[in-house]
């Protein structure tokens, strides 16, 4: 029996929301296709969903803290009209060069998050769309990482040498996996939840 997942940590830019370059301005805000529908699905079945995200425009100085709390209250109001609500958005607002613990692929982001909210990793899914998410949840002990092909995964996905996904499918577990890659290659984050909630069992809701 696999865990039972109870939480839900996800990339933003490219993966809930439309990649867009050191993204400061709220009104470039977009929803993935079918994104909110899909979150709603998760906080339906009782999951609590947490947004992880580099924010190393803030450090490079490229944009103001205020203008990155901008850009997160128009995504948390976006989801509103589909019942959903991020428990806590965090982020790591230093360079690449700052050394910093908390810049992902290091874990800082989800110990903050686990004294805050009692996680547990062997409870807690990882949604994103570059290799340095899946590092996270691989390096925190996610038992399920999903790497989506929107925003940068398509890249990502090439660049791990991971299996094409068949044109028929959504999604494809990698079964026979190779260091630093996904337990699921997914097209998008439906395809993403379809998978966690069906991994998830038939407790979730549909």
């Amino acid at each position: 029996m696999p865990p039972a997942l109870r939480n839900v940590l996800l990339d933003r830019d490219g993966t809930i929301i439309e990649e867009r370059h050191y993204l400061c301005d709220p009104e470039g805000v977009a929803l993935v296709p079918g994104g909110g529908e899909a979150l709603a699905r998760l906080a339906r079945a009782g999951m609590r969903l947490f947004a992880v995200t580099n924010q190393s425009g803030i450090g490079r100085g490229y944009y103001a803290p205020l203008q990155y709390e901008a850009v997160r209250d128009r995504l948390d109001a976006l989801l509103a009209p589909y019942g959903v609500i991020l428990t806590e958005t965090a982020h790591c607002p230093h360079a690449p060069s700052d050394g910093c613990a908390c810049r992902k692929p290091a874990t800082g982001m989800f110990t903050a998050l686990a004294a805050r909210h009692g996680l547990l990793a062997a409870e807690t899914a990882v949604i994103g769309d570059a290799a340095s998410d899946i590092a996270f949840g691989l390096a925190l002990g996610s038992p399920l990482t999903i790497l989506v092909t929107t925003g940068h995964g398509a890249r990502h996905a090439r660049e791990l040498g991971l299996p094409q996904l068949p044109n028929d499918a959504a999604s494809l577990a990698l079964g026979a996996r190779r260091p630093g890659w996904p337990h699921v290659l997914a097209r998008d984050l439906p395809a993403a939840v379809d998978h966690l909630l069906a991994y998830a069992g038939p407790g979730s809701a549909p």
